[in-house]
């Protein structure tokens, strides 16, 4: 669709810079204001953990709603996508889940979070940025890739059943439980109607980035990535481009990390809500530097974070998705017993270490 515009400068891969900037923009004002991250969904306080929660999964409802009404128009399609491959590697996205929901509660927060809280001042969450950063680069492209080649081997053939649309019922039944399942959990959560809403604004930035790079920038002479909301590739490409950026262009996701902290950034300035913070031992520094390896090992191995793989990934309704979310989910739980059960200390958020 892209070449019928008829710019003459503008190439699909510097539209897609533009446009990962405008859509990072209003996803980082959107998680400031609404504290967007699914670890607090799943553990610390339970008073905040309910409403946390809500606002995640009334999120993924409009996404999953948004995404395949997108499909069903015929806008794009996951036919070759990634999330679509007729061999699920099953161990590799089982323990990448695992190490990066473990990670998401060393660290007190997705990888998302992190980024909103390192435009708001948080150097802790700034810090761990580069480790994630810098560990996903090197699971992708180097000293960790013959690990991700090795469990990425392990696979299960599934088929056509990789995706849910292949079951009875088809993409309408699925799409319908899965938003109908998690807007009910959201509206009975007692969350504020106003939270609720920038969820909903949230969710629909997932189809927005689907169409805008499958469909609105798609040149077939000139193709760039199909991607919509995601953090563990986009940190490793803007780590990368960050270093050399005379030898490899910006992409969309390059846009996208740079338009979350910049909107982020914005919006806690104009509030009020920006504080500087720090680490405030060397014991706590190596927790987090430990949470963020492992949340950019297992980000990749799983195929995504909490947005990539879950608010993104889910909408497509792709097992391997589903899978990963499932497994990020199991290790935040788990992890957060064990580090709660052990002598140091609980997980919980505090007033010098907001989540």
């Amino acid at each position: 669709m892209f070449e019928s515009f008829g710019f003459e400068t503008l190439t699909p891969a510097v539209a897609s810079v533009i446009f990962g900037l405008l859509l990072g923009s209003a996803f980082g004002a959107l998680a400031e204001v609404t504290r967007f991250c699914l670890r607090r969904g799943l553990v610390g306080d339970p008073r905040e953990r309910r409403s946390a929660l809500g606002v995640w999964l009334m999120a993924l409802a409009v996404a999953v709603l948004g995404t395949q009404a997108a499909v069903a128009a015929g806008w794009i399609g996951f036919d070759g996508h990634r999330f679509m491959e007729a061999d699920l590697p099953v161990l590799a996205i089982l323990i990448g889940g695992l190490l990066f929901g473990a990670g998401m509660v060393l660290t007190r927060g997705c990888a998302s979070r992190l980024t909103v809280l390192a435009a708001s001042g948080n150097l802790r969450a700034a810090t761990v940025l580069v480790v994630f950063a810098i560990a996903a680069h090197a699971t992708l492209k180097g000293i960790l890739a013959p690990v991700r080649t090795a469990l990425g081997g392990y696979t299960l053939p599934v088929g056509d059943a990789i995706s849910l649309a292949a079951l009875p019922g088809g993409a309408l039944l699925w799409s319908l439980v899965i938003a109908g399942l998690a807007a009910a959990y959201a509206l009975r959560s007692g969350t504020r109607p106003a939270l609720l809403a920038g969820a909903i604004l949230i969710g629909t930035l997932v189809p927005l980035g689907w169409v805008g790079t499958g469909f609105v920038l798609y040149d077939e002479f000139d193709p760039i990535a199909f991607e919509s909301l995601s953090f563990t590739s986009p940190a490793a490409e803007t780590l990368f481009w960050t270093v050399a950026s005379s030898a490899i262009p910006a992409g969309f996701g390059t846009g996208l990390i740079g338009g979350v902290l910049a909107g982020a950034a914005a919006l806690s300035l104009l509030s009020g809500r920006f504080r500087w913070q720090s680490f405030v031992s060397p014991r706590e520094t190596l927790r987090y530097m430990a949470g963020g390896a492992l949340m950019g090992i297992g980000g990749v191995l799983a195929g995504g974070c909490t947005v990539g793989v879950g608010l993104a990934g889910v909408p497509t309704l792709s097992l391997a998705a589903i899978l990963g979310l499932l497994a990020i989910v199991a290790g935040a739980r788990a992890a957060d017993r064990l580090v709660s059960a052990s002598p140091s200390g609980s997980v919980a958020p505090s007033a010098t270490h907001p989540a």
